[in-house]
């Protein structure tokens, strides 16, 4: 069995191609060349990722590892990208599934882009809508551009977000964990805790207001009128005025 690129065809083993050792010697000295410029030339990288990827997929395909004396083309990609093998082979699937765009307009969205793109293009298959994705990827800033992405692949609506840090005492730590916990039994335990906390921290001001008498608005709270921990102090408040 030859490395892992084998395959059975109709109960038989795929005969090994015969090794174009010309054309083999170019391709390799080629994807040195590329990799030894990544090294030090970031915008070299981001223009010749496509033929980077192209040159790859003509090695699995010619099986020129062999030239190497290599048992496979994972061993082959092991050699030449010690640290992840992951982006090779998101090189490779950028010139396997984006063959409607010309590289030239692919060099000019970039790498990042063209890996978000790979998604679109593998989901909606015959019916990937070339021009309008090419069009988001060059006016998009790339936050933005991932985020249409995952919108379409999904179907839900992103937000720009931010991870916030706290320092907490360890007293502190039960109490606000006790207070995560409510409210996700209160909202449903499929709500995240930055949504708990932001419906606690409406609650708070919601009861502000019901303190001071002041508008909600007033103390910043937009949400409310949907916070099911609001409502329940709102009900609260009701039958307590109604007793007394």
């Amino acid at each position: 069995m030859i490395g892992l690129t084998s395959l059975w065809i109709n109960g038989g083993l795929m005969v090994s191609p015969e090794l174009n050792r010309p054309r083999a010697l170019v391709v390799l000295g080629k994807i040195d060349e590329i990799l030894a410029w990544e090294k030090t030339k970031e915008r070299e990288r981001d223009e010749r990722f496509v033929e980077l990827g192209q040159y790859l997929c003509e090695v699995r395909a010619g099986q020129y590892w062999r030239l190497e004396n290599l048992k496979s083309f994972d061993e082959f990609l092991e050699k030449r990208f010690p640290e992840s093998r992951r982006k090779a082979y998101y090189l490779m699937a950028i010139h396997e599934h984006l063959t409607r765009i010309p590289k030239r307009q692919l060099r000019e969205v970039g790498w990042s882009k063209a890996t978000e793109l790979i998604k679109v293009a593998r989901r909606d298959g015959a019916e990937f809508d070339c021009a309008t994705w090419l069009h988001k990827a060059k006016e998009l800033p790339k936050e933005d551009f991932k985020r249409a992405v995952e919108c379409h692949l999904t179907g839900k609506e992103t937000e720009h977000w931010e991870i916030i840090y706290f320092k907490l005492y360890k007293s502190q730590l039960p109490v606000v964990e006790r207070a995560l916990e409510i409210a996700a039994l209160m909202l449903g335990s499929d709500k995240s805790r930055g949504y708990c906390l932001e419906m606690i921290c409406a609650d708070f001001l919601a009861g502000a207001a019901l303190e001071t008498g002041r508008p909600e608005q007033d103390t910043g709270c937009h949400t409310s009128s949907g916070n099911p921990l609001v409502n329940s102090r709102r009900t609260a408040s009701t039958d307590i005025r109604q007793d007394e």
